[in-house]
């Protein structure tokens, strides 16, 4: 069996991501303050000129605000949480959405046969009641992907006004396409994205917790490390069970002794079918070592059993990989990460939800 060519971020082309998602963070914010200005998130009664519409979305922002900590008690009080979330969601949505777009991957909910680029949104926007192409892009990608993006999530409700918009989509635009296609630039955006929240919770010297701990501890596994822990793990337990298969070959970090045995042994304990191997990674961020693993098994499935690429894709998503997260955020970049691979791989269709959940939401959450 072939094995893709494994695409990453040089280290130019990481710089010049890093400063486009900090750029976009910043008008992202910018964004959200306006829009929820604009609805009077922050007062604590209704203006006269909201519609009934508008009110209702305020209201269950105001709700949202509060379960993120924020304090909506009196007037003019600052939403930072809400702001920080609305600006995430909008932005990520469009992300998502290009991330799709470019990799053909961007469908109607309800003709899924076809790709469909901006410009196919852009002639859909006037029927759909939506401002613009992108505005489409990013309603079709959480249509596609409900358990990443919830329709229903007042953050994902809001509308930033047409100069917000317009910015937020010319950074988008200015990533070359071909970043979009690597197997690391969503992993990196996510730490990029929290380049500034890190830096001010370092600054301010105080104990770090809470909420403050994802922002501060997580950092993106450099492919290399990835591959090199992988395959002499699980790619080793591979080769002591199938030293001929073809994957053995393509694997460039695995370590082997004199004898052409792995260094890192034979893994005797492990079961002896692909399909029985569970693997969870408890700090699974945004998804890296999940995609790699998803990779390698899903090969080692197909050789053993059989099995299609897009059967055996599915096969793992539903049946060999878990991954925990503190971050919800990253739980939800984690779970598109993994489907877009799975789509990018065995081509676009109804795929088992990823078996990838938060472990940071408390116990009175749902």
């Amino acid at each position: 069996m072939t094995t893709a060519t494994i695409t990453v971020l040089n280290s130019g082309q990481r710089r010049f991501l890093d400063a486009q998602t900090q750029r976009a963070r910043v008008a992202a914010e910018r964004a959200a303050e306006d829009a929820l200005r604009a609805l009077a998130v922050g007062e604590p009664s209704r203006p006269s000129y909201l519609s009934d519409v508008h009110n209702k979305l305020r209201l269950a922002l105001r709700e949202k605000a509060r379960q993120l900590g924020d304090d909506t008690s009196r007037a003019g009080l600052p939403l930072t949480n809400l702001v920080r979330d609305v600006a995430y969601e909008q932005w990520h949505r469009l992300l998502f959405a290009r991330f799709l777009e470019v990799n053909g991957l961007l469908r109607h909910p309800e003709y899924r046969d076809i790709p469909l680029s901006l410009e196919d949104c852009a002639d859909l926007a006037p029927d759909l009641g939506e401002p613009d192409a992108w505005a489409v892009a990013a309603r079709f990608a959480s249509e596609i992907l409900p358990g990443v993006f919830r329709l229903a999530d007042p953050a994902v409700q809001v509308r930033f006004a047409a100069e917000h918009r317009n910015a937020l989509e010319r950074l988008l635009l200015e990533v070359p396409a071909d970043m979009f296609t690597t197997e690391d630039a969503l992993g990196w955006v996510y730490q990029f994205w929290q380049t500034a929240e890190k830096k001010r919770v370092n600054d301010s010297g105080r104990k770090i917790g809470g909420a403050d701990l994802s922002p501060v501890t997580q950092l993106f596994t450099e492919d290399y490390m990835v591959r090199f822990l992988l395959e002499n793990s699980l790619g080793a337990w591979w080769a002591v069970r199938h030293p001929e298969s073809p994957l053995v070959g393509s694997w460039e970090y695995l370590r082997r002794n004199e004898d052409g045995t792995p260094a890192a042994g034979s893994f005797d304990d492990w079961p002896e079918r692909a399909a029985d191997v569970t693997v969870m990674d408890p700090c699974c961020g945004s998804g890296h070592f999940l995609v790699a693993m998803f990779g390698m098994l899903w090969r080692m499935r197909a050789e053993e059993e059989g099995l299609s690429p897009p059967e055996a894709q599915d096969a793992v998503i539903q049946e060999n990989l878990h991954g925990l997260e503190l971050d919800p955020r990253c739980t939800q970049i984690a779970t598109f990460n993994v489907a877009l691979e799975a789509w990018k791989r065995g081509g676009f269709r109804e795929l088992p939800a990823p078996q990838v959940a938060c472990s940071g939401v408390p116990v009175r959450g749902s």
